[in-house]
Parts: structure tokens; C-alpha cells; sequence
């Protein structure tokens, strides 16, 4: 690098530390010069000028290259005495521009930790405090940890980790997703964790298919590692330092000393599950966890969309089950479109459970999250059945008697049924709620 290259390279930074105006630029670049040469305005304002439009996006190199092929800056070379750079500004960091796709989200301004740590109410010790363990992943000592951890049976076989943050986490992680990841949307095929979005918007677009299949993404948040969700906050504008913390708030690294119940779990977690919770992840439990999963399976769902699109398939994703429907075209080619699937899911880090894997054509009964989508969206008959008879019985001897050992708020629990219920089918719904509103209710359910 020549000596002109190295001083247009600090009058880069001189002038990019600031903000776009011909005299604080100017007065930016004497200071860095520890000079009042003419030249340096007339280079500030042609420099001001050039990058007016876009001069939070200038990278210095650019503006560097501009500064040596200034005709001021060439006339600074030819007096006695060169330029030479007595201060060295420190550009403060800032935020990016938003990717086009996301120009209408409005993030937060947080360029610094320092930044997000006012944003969060908490003091700087405390964010460090917050943000510490992941500095050592390794680490054996579960005390330490900010999360309680607990691990729990599948319907299907083997165990689910819980990792529920602590209080104070908790409520950072809150304030993160209410005032940050809120605001950005996840791709149209996503229905989970999404307001205005739900089991039954899922099912809806495969109503009346040939052929709906139903695919499962293995461990849907552990396979969220830390590095896609630092890509993320960084792809959201967020600088390396704000975006680190970001990432280090919202992802975890589980202790291999695992505490309470969950040694016994460790022990029988197949070896890779155990080693993958070991490095920093989404953790399930954590408020943020499934916005982050949503937004980060982004780029996935893009590429399984046109893949739909190419078969002439619908595609909707309800966290970690994948639906799938069409026609005859489909149909014919279920097993390669399976297979294209899970090539996609290897490649974005992601892998599907084939064991899970349901074909479902016309005539057999199709079912997606739970909604019979054969001709119109319904619940399976025995739901219905089933409800009715638990709510006749509560007529008829009381709530006390129908409701499970150890179940708490079971009106809320039936409630919860019924509004469903409603929402898929009115009538039977109002049914439903008839017999529900002349149930004599105590406080003990």
C-alpha cells in the first residue's frame, strides 16, 4: 500500500465518522490532519457530494479510491509538506442497511452492546453477566447456567430437553421478541408462532387434494445453531459486537453436567443429540426461540416453495411439520419429491425424520396439525364425540368427575377445545358451547 493510499484510507474514515455535511466533514478531516489547507475543503465537499446518496453504505475502501483520484487531493502532494495523519478516527459502528426484501421492518437502533443494554434496562455488568456462560460452552458446571433444564418423554419415543430460561433472561428474551424479531416477517409458508396464523390456516390450503403428504423436521430448534442466528441479526443491519450479544441473549449451550432428572436423560440422548446441544442453539423453552427458528428456516423455505412450486404442489410449514399437497402430478412422484425435500433439509442443516413421513391420498382420511382437510376443514368425528360426551358428563355428575388427575384449569382446557372447534365449525361449535355455559362450574377446575 503507497503512502497516498494509507492517507486516503484515514480521511475515509475521517469523513465517514460523521455525518453527511460539507463543514463538519471538512472540520472532521482538518482534525485527523492536524491541518487548514484549502485543499481539504474543496476535497470535502466533492467527496460529500459523490456519496450524498448512499454515504451510510460507503465501505472506506470505495471512498478511499475516490479521495486518490480527487484532483485536491492530488494537488495536497505537490506543496513542501504532504499530508500526513496526526489522529486516527475510530468510525463508530452503525447499522446496516436492510436487505430489500425487509426495507419496510423497523428494527431497532442498537449498534453497540452498550446500546442494547440501555434498550433492555439493564447496566452494562448485568448484560455481561447475561451473556457470560456462552463465552465458555464448555463449561461442566450447570449452576452457572441461566436456564433450568429438564428433560421430557416423546409420544413417539426417546426425549425432549427442556431449556427454560431464569427469570431475568426471560424477560430480556421478552423485550427481544416484543421490540425486535416482532417486526420481521418469516416467509408466507410459515403458520407457527405467528399472530393471525394457526393450525387452521395451515391446513386450509390443502383442502381437497389428490394427495397431501406430511413431513417432520428432527429436532427443529436444536439444529438452529448459533452461527445462523448471529447470520441473522447481522442480515437484519446489526453490527459483529451488537449482533454477538444478540445472539449470546438468545441461544444456549447446554452443560454437560446436566442437573436433576436430566443425567439420567443425557445418558440415553442418542451421542449426536448430546453433542449438538453442547455448542451454542436455539433452546426450547427460551420466548424467542420459535420467532428465531421461524426466521431462520427462512432460506429454506424458499428453496422447499419452489420445489413445491415446480410440482405444482401447495407448501405450508407449521414449526417442524412440513405439508405438502397437489394433484395427480404429485401423486405420481411423491417418493423424488420426498427425497428433493430432505436434500434441501441436509444442505440448510436441518434433517427430517423420515420415520415420520405420511402419504395421504384422496381416499384415506387427510389429516394436517390435527384438522381433517378431505373435502372441508374438520376435526376427526371422535374429537367431537369424545368433547360432547365429556361435557354431557359434566352436566350431569360435575366438572370434578371428568377432569384428569393432576390436570389444572380444566374449564380453560375445555374452553380452549371448544373455540376451535367453533373456528372450524360453527354449528357443532355453538353446540358445544351451549352445554359448556350450563355446566355448574367451582373453583377446584
Amino acid at each position: 500500500m503507497t503512502a497516498r493510499q494509507r492517507i486516503a484510507l484515514g480521511i475515509a474514515d475521517a469523513l465517514l465518522a460523521g455525518e453527511c455535511e460539507a463543514t463538519s466533514a471538512r472540520l472532521r478531516c482538518e482534525r485527523a490532519l492536524a491541518s487548514r489547507a484549502r485543499w481539504i475543503g474543496r476535497l470535502a465537499r466533492q467527496i460529500v457530494a459523490q456519496f450524498a446518496d448512499n454515504w451510510r453504505d460507503t465501505a472506506r475502501h470505495e471512498m478511499a479510491k475516490a479521495i486518490v483520484l480527487s484532483q485536491a487531493f492530488d494537488d495536497a502532494w505537490r506543496g513542501r509538506r504532504p499530508p500526513r495523519l496526526r489522529r486516527f478516527p475510530l468510525t463508530p459502528p452503525r447499522m446496516s442497511a436492510l436487505p430489500r426484501a425487509l426495507i419496510d421492518c423497523v428494527v431497532p437502533d442498537l449498534p453497540t452492546p452498550r446500546d442494547i443494554a440501555q434498550w433492555l434496562n439493564l447496566s452494562d455488568g448485568e448484560l455481561a453477566w447475561l451473556t457470560g456462560p456462552l463465552q465458555h460452552p464448555r463449561t461442566n458446571d450447570a449452576r452457572h447456567s441461566h436456564y433450568n433444564h429438564r428433560w421430557l418423554p416423546k409420544r413417539s419415543g426417546g426425549l425432549r430437553l427442556l431449556e427454560i430460561p431464569k427469570a431475568q433472561l426471560c424477560a430480556v428474551q421478552h423485550r427481544v421478541l416484543r421490540g425486535l424479531l416482532e417486526y420481521v416477517p418469516p416467509h408466507q409458508a410459515a403458520h407457527g408462532f405467528r399472530q393471525r396464523h394457526s393450525c387452521i390456516t395451515n391446513a386450509r390450503p390443502h383442502v381437497g387434494q389428490a394427495v397431501v403428504v406430511r413431513m417432520d423436521l428432527e429436532d427443529f430448534f436444536g439444529h438452529v445453531g448459533g452461527g445462523k442466528v448471529y447470520e441473522l441479526f447481522a442480515a437484519l443491519g446489526y453490527p459483529a459486537a451488537a449482533a454477538r450479544t444478540l445472539t449470546r441473549l438468545t441461544t444456549c449451550a447446554t452443560p454437560r453436567q446436566a442437573p436433576s432428572h436430566a443425567a439420567d436423560g443425557a445418558r440415553a440422548a442418542a451421542w449426536h443429540a448430546r453433542k449438538r446441544l453442547a455448542s451454542p442453539h436455539l433452546p426450547q423453552g427460551a420466548p424467542t426461540s420459535p420467532a428465531l427458528a421461524n426466521l431462520c428456516a427462512f432460506n429454506f423455505d424458499v428453496r422447499v416453495q419452489a420445489l413445491a412450486d415446480s410440482f405444482g404442489a401447495q407448501y405450508t410449514r407449521y414449526a417442524d411439520d412440513l405439508t405438502f399437497s397437489g394433484n395427480d402430478m404429485l401423486a405420481r412422484r411423491v417418493q423424488t419429491f420426498a427425497a428433493h425435500v430432505a436434500a434441501i433439509a441436509l444442505d440448510e442443516g436441518f434433517r427430517v425424520n423420515h420415520r415420520k413421513t405420511r402419504v395421504m391420498r384422496a381416499a384415506t382420511r387427510q389429516q394436517v396439525t390435527g384438522i381433517v382437510v378431505n373435502r372441508v376443514p374438520n376435526l376427526p368425528r371422535e374429537h367431537f364425540d369424545q368433547l360432547k360426551a365429556t361435557l354431557h358428563n359434566c352436566l350431569r355428575q360435575g366438572p370434578a368427575s371428568q377432569c384428569p388427575a393432576g390436570m389444572q384449569q380444566f374449564r380453560n382446557h375445555l374452553a380452549g377445545h371448544i373455540a376451535q372447534y367453533s373456528a372450524i365449525h360453527s354449528a357443532r361449535g355453538a353446540r358445544l358451547l351451549d352445554m359448556f355455559m350450563r355446566i355448574a362450574w367451582d373453583d377446584a377446575v
